[in-house]
């Protein structure tokens, strides 16, 4: 399911915030927008910006230059959308009023993905910055994009794991990769894009140094596999100022597909055990009815922590023990929660 990094959302509540007098809060979705004071109230409908939404270049969103401008080669001129911090209070996204934008039809409602009507893309890091590798095609059909959905995009996923068995894995600091066999054969590839096996990627010299093609064919053989894709974060010294405090690079599992299947927690391990391959690591396993963080207030404090050796946690990452499709995403059941003291210290 592509990401609605724009949308249209109902206000569920406004806040004053103490001693402002021209701004205020507005509450959607599991999000908090700082907003101009008077411009929404309860039930209004505003257009979201999701964080991580780039921009762009319109008078609507000039207001933005000072704080969020950025130019790229990747992705040209824009804004980019981020959490920010005023009088003290979280602005987690973008809330502006519907009627700003004529484009938006008339009869749009709740919920309304008004991404590619505004131009919205999502913000992203040229690839070759941190992990080079020469660029030979996109995705393989079996190695999906990595994008996990934040709870407080979509609150409702906590009511989904009420009575599943969960897990809660860290959510490792690092850069998206992923190998995988096809009938056309080993695939490696980073966030976007697969990679050449001429010297030039780092991970793909990672694979080569750990003999993890040779392992997977060998594994897929003996398993009767046409289709494996292991999916995991790459952490290293250069990668997003390597939070870690890592040494040398690590890749670290967190999901596994046989045959086009999503595998569970029990598979996955024994599949990384079998391949000497390290998974994320597995913070909690439960069992509870009614779910053990009702909340997205729950969700963000167990979120929060430090790595090992390093910096402020990202966040978890929380999934059923055994898979199970959601409607609400049409995916796989899964959420990311990101900590509130990891953005507010990390992101730029």
């Amino acid at each position: 399911m592509s990401r609605k990094l724009a949308s249209i959302q109902v206000v569920h509540a406004v806040e004053p915030i103490e001693g402002a007098d021209r701004i205020e809060l507005a509450h959607v979705l599991g999000w908090q927008c700082v907003v101009n004071k008077g411009q929404f109230t309860k039930g209004d409908l505003g257009v979201y910006f999701e964080i991580d939404s780039f921009l762009p270049i319109r008078p609507e969103f000039e207001f933005m230059r000072a704080s969020s401008y950025k130019k790229t080669d990747i992705m040209g001129e824009g804004f980019k959308i981020r959490t920010q911090k005023f009088r003290g209070q979280l602005s987690q996204g973008l809330l502006l009023p519907v009627l700003q934008f004529p484009e938006i039809p008339a009869d749009a409602t709740v919920g309304t993905d008004v991404t590619e009507i505004l131009g919205v893309k999502k913000w992203e890091i040229e690839e070759k910055a941190t992990t080079g590798g020469t660029v030979i095609g996109t995705l393989p059909y079996d190695i999906p994009h990595t994008d996990e959905t934040r709870v407080q995009a979509e609150p409702e996923l906590i009511q989904a794991f009420t009575g599943l068995e969960y897990y809660i894995s860290t959510k490792m600091d690092g850069s998206s990769h992923s190998i995988g066999i096809d009938e056309n054969g080993f695939h490696v590839t980073g966030h976007n894009y697969e990679y050449k096996n001429d010297g030039s990627s780092s991970f793909y010299n990672l694979v080569k140094e750990r003999g993890y093609q040779e392992k997977l064919e060998k594994f897929a053989a003996q398993q009767g596999l046409k289709l494996i894709t292991i999916q995991g974060e790459l952490c290293a010294p250069g990668i997003q100022q390597n939070r870690l405090k890592l040494t040398k690079p690590e890749w670290y599992v967190f999901t596994i597909r046989e045959d086009g299947k999503r595998v569970g927690l029990r598979r996955m391990r024994e599949i990384c055990k079998a391949l000497e391959m390290t998974t994320v690591p597995i913070e909690e396993v439960g069992n509870n009815l009614p779910f053990k963080y009702p909340t997205v207030e729950s969700l963000l404090e167990r979120a929060d922590g430090n790595y090992p050796n390093g910096g402020k946690k990202e966040g978890i990452v929380i999934r059923p023990t055994e898979p199970v499709f959601c409607p609400l995403i049409s995916a796989s059941l899964s959420m990311k929660v990101v900590s509130n003291k990891y953005l507010l210290k990390n992101e730029g």
